[in-house]
């Protein structure tokens, strides 16, 4: 025999508080709706589920029974309404987040773990991937934001995108590094030192070889390759290497990583690290909430960069 769970949960109440009337009222109800479905329960069953004649209302064994699994729907019914709050506030859900390895590993990182401070039931699925393969993840709803550095985007892109930094590369080296006595080094120097090359297809490779060039350096020593930002920043901290780095991260890890920037105003291209989403796709109000997070973050982050490269560049 099935019975209607609302019927239990109607049982549960009155159970819990002794009375009709007041069981209703918990369940925002009139004393003879839940009467009647007490009545009808009670027919259906063909069992008693209360004690005749007390007062207030004591439940047969069978009646507490029940009402032990009425409480029980009630307490998942209220559970499922908090999850969907908290889902349309932003509170819960799934945030699938792409982007470059280096970026993710050496900014993004750190901005989610802070977001989920305030948000520590919406769970982070974080992705590797350049340009094109973000794109695809994009396109195909695997992802919901990516973080990358952009060149341009055509004018009737199925993409939007939010800068949050100005793209500026630095030569990165460990704080103790010879050169950085030097103001600037010369490209002499430069080849002197062995240097890290970023891993193959990402933009930091293309940028090493144009940043190379346009110093006028045709063979450089190129002594580690395709690592992670991890293990870059403990190779550097260990050597005399040189690498072409996001100045934003070489800010983030100058401390915790013992690393600094050469003075060395090198070729820029003309990208910018941004947020990249679909246009005109409804994505859950956790995505929303991140993204506004990471504006802020990037937003005080711009500040305190732009003061420490005019420092490196001796701007003030």
């Amino acid at each position: 025999m099935k019975i209607d769970e609302k019927h239990l949960v109607q049982l549960a109440a009155v159970v819990e508080h002794g009375s009709v009337s007041k069981g209703a009222e918990a369940l925002a109800m009139t004393q003879p709706a839940v009467s009647r479905t007490l009545t009808q329960l009670e027919k259906r069953l063909g069992e008693q589920l209360f004690e005749p004649g007390r007062k207030p209302l004591i439940p047969t064994p069978l009646g507490e029974a029940l009402a032990l699994h009425g409480q029980a729907i009630h307490a998942a019914s209220r559970k499922a309404s908090q999850v969907l709050e908290g889902f349309r506030q932003g509170q819960t859900g799934v945030v699938r987040v792409g982007g470059t390895p280096y970026f993710m590993d050496g900014i993004m990182s750190t901005m989610i773990a802070e977001y989920q401070d305030i948000a520590p039931n919406v769970r982070v699925d974080q992705t590797y991937g350049y340009f094109a393969e973000l794109r695809e993840a994009l396109a195909a709803h695997r992802v919901d934001l990516a973080v990358c550095p952009v060149d341009i985007l055509e004018e009737d892109s199925e993409l939007s995108f939010t800068e949050v930094l100005p793209g500026r590369n630095v030569i990165a080296c460990r704080n103790t590094h010879p050169l950085l006595r030097k103001k600037p080094a010369s490209v002499e120097e430069l080849q002197s030192y062995p240097w890290i090359a970023p891993p193959p297809g990402s933009p930091l490779h293309a940028d090493l070889r144009d940043t190379l060039y346009a110093l006028g350096a045709r063979e450089i020593k190129i002594r580690y390759s395709g690592a992670s930002l991890g293990a870059v920043l403990n190779y550097l901290r260990a050597t005399d290497a040189l690498v072409v780095l996001p100045h934003s991260v070489v800010f983030a890890y100058r401390k915790r990583a013992a690393i600094s920037a050469l003075p060395n105003d090198i070729q820029q291209r003309q990208r910018a690290l941004g947020l990249l989403r679909l246009r005109n796709s409804q994505n859950p109000p956790a995505v929303d909430n991140l993204v506004r997070h990471i504006e802020r973050c990037f937003d005080n982050l711009r500040h305190s960069i732009k003061r420490h490269e005019r420092m490196v560049f001796g701007q003030e």
